[in-house]
């Protein structure tokens, strides 16, 4: 029987890391765990009660509130993997949403909240056989996972691939309002000061820029199995 790894998958914003996470935890029957659905949930709860809009980032009332927001993965079957649940309500699709994407770098600044996600994700992952994707992946959550991938591609093809996605997602929105957002949040994940996006020393860094997504899954699943017949 193969010993289950953890496998840590770090990246810049719409890179297609949940994508190929959802793909490699589906093939290897592993659990697969979204962070940054974990921080967008946070947002959402956060942007509903109005203590972050375009004139107001009130952290003090955040930090107030994290007590009182509680978050789930609950695995839908069909599907293939688990929907983020916010206190009991699956929003799954609502975090997805432009305006979130907005304002979610701003709220993962937070160190508080960082620290409370992290504890969660460690607590998920701690009996290995996970696949968890986000930004501190391999840096903070798990340092010494078995196998760690960083995943990047030019900023043209990201804005391109999250454009599409929102507009099929029937979003109204313009391609320069999405390219604009994804610069700043590389900007703000790369220059905060608790647990910026690096890529970890001992990191396998795939461009996927040019690869299909067929290519680059053939690519991400041999190195899982060549790591789990390390261990073996």
């Amino acid at each position: 029987m193969d010993k289950k790894i953890t496998i840590a998958i770090d990246g810049f914003s719409s890179t297609g890391k949940s994508t190929v996470a959802k793909q490699l935890a589906k093939e290897l029957g592993y659990v697969y765990v979204d962070t940054g659905a974990m921080y967008r949930a946070v947002t959402l709860y956060v942007m509903r009660h109005l203590f972050v809009t375009e004139t107001n980032f009130d952290v003090e009332a955040i930090l107030r509130h994290l007590p009182f927001i509680s978050l789930k993965f609950i695995f839908d079957e069909k599907l293939g993997y688990g929907e983020i649940y916010l206190n009991k309500e699956n929003v799954e699709k609502e975090i997805r949403l432009m305006e979130v994407s907005r304002n979610v770098s701003r709220v993962a600044t937070i160190s508080k909240v960082r620290e409370m996600l992290v504890k969660q994700q460690q607590e998920m992952g701690k009996n290995k056989g996970v696949v968890m994707d986000g930004r501190d992946i391999g840096t903070v959550v798990f340092p010494d996972a078995d196998l760690k991938l960083f995943m990047t591609a030019s900023t043209q093809t990201r804005a391109e691939r999250r454009y599409k996605e929102l507009c099929g997602r029937g979003n109204e929105v313009e391609f320069n309002e999405v390219l604009e957002n994804v610069k700043e949040r590389d900007y703000l994940d790369s220059t905060r000061e608790d647990s910026p996006l690096i890529k970890a020393k001992d990191a396998i860094e795939i461009d996927n820029s040019e690869l299909t997504l067929e290519e680059q899954f053939e690519k991400v699943v041999k190195l899982a199995r060549d790591k789990i017949a390390e261990k073996d």
